[in-house]
């Protein structure tokens, strides 16, 4: 396990090495996970691309941290961590509140971001009655009592099938975050709004989206697509809102062809 010391606290992440003339892909999970939820697609790009992958503040190995917590916080993190690790013009692959991490981080730091890989997520999510409806549960009974609620955006009907062990291991990750720390990000996902700087993204993006995520449905994450210039729009089948879960050979073919687009960008004449 790899940890450092940003904004006075500690951060987990794990840093994979890989060829030194390919981009850095950095990966930022969702509200209520941490970074093990990549792992079915990091093995299929392991050794093809530097790699790094860290728990945000209040998830994970990391650090609570002081509250209350912003996305700009969130983000300024992540700047923290990748000069930390020498790392410029990456791949920001964030997903739900983590794709909000890597928009606020290009907002913030632009050398820092090559492209954008927005993953089931979106400029705005949701509205302020239903983040501090969540928020006071989560203060009153504890994670454990929106579970079934969060799994059913989370993942589709036949993952969430109950002879399904890999189901019962995501929600023992979501209970096991720290509530504080989940409550403190719902706030942060409440109060942030990057419409406006979503329409001056000016680097490489592509928005993608499980055909039945129940938390950044595709029309939520399509209107996106369409306030970033030129974004490319992608639909994963027979995903909710973790792909890198349910469908991860689809995402990482998906996020091979979009690098793939982009280094050729790069390269023409």
């Amino acid at each position: 396990m790899q940890f450092a010391r940003i904004n006075d606290i500690t951060i987990h992440y794990q840093i994979i090495g890989g060829p030194a003339d390919k981009p850095v892909l950095v990966f930022a999970n969702s509200l209520g996970t941490d970074f093990r939820i990549w792992r079915d697609v990091i093995v299929r790009l392991a050794g093809d691309f530097p790699i790094v992958l860290y728990d945000k503040r209040g998830h994970g190995l990391s650090d609570l941290g002081q509250m209350p917590y912003s996305i700009e916080d969130h983000a300024t993190d992540l700047a923290g961590l990748l000069d930390f690790l020498s790392v410029k013009d990456a791949v920001i692959c964030g997903l739900s509140v983590g794709g909000l991490i890597a928009q606020s981080l290009y907002q913030r730091r632009p050398d820092l971001v090559r492209a954008l890989v927005l993953c089931d997520t979106a400029h705005k999510i949701g509205t302020a009655d239903s983040w501090n409806a969540r928020i006071a549960q989560v203060e009153a009974s504890g994670i454990e009592s929106i579970v079934d609620v969060v799994m059913e955006r989370w993942f589709t009907p036949a993952f969430r099938r109950p002879e399904n062990i890999a189901f019962a291991g995501y929600c023992n990750m979501l209970i096991r975050q720290p509530a504080a720390g989940y409550a403190a990000t719902c706030a942060a996902l409440r109060d942030a709004d990057l419409t406006e700087a979503a329409s001056k993204i000016a680097v490489p993006t592509i928005c993608i989206v499980g055909d039945q995520d129940g938390s950044t449905p595709p029309d939520l994450v399509l209107s996106m697509a369409r306030l970033i210039p030129n974004a490319r729009y992608e639909m994963i089948k027979d995903a909710g809102h973790i792909p890198c879960v349910e469908q991860p050979e689809a995402l990482t073919e998906v996020i091979r062809a979009f690098i793939d687009v982009v280094l050729r960008g790069e390269q023409a004449p």
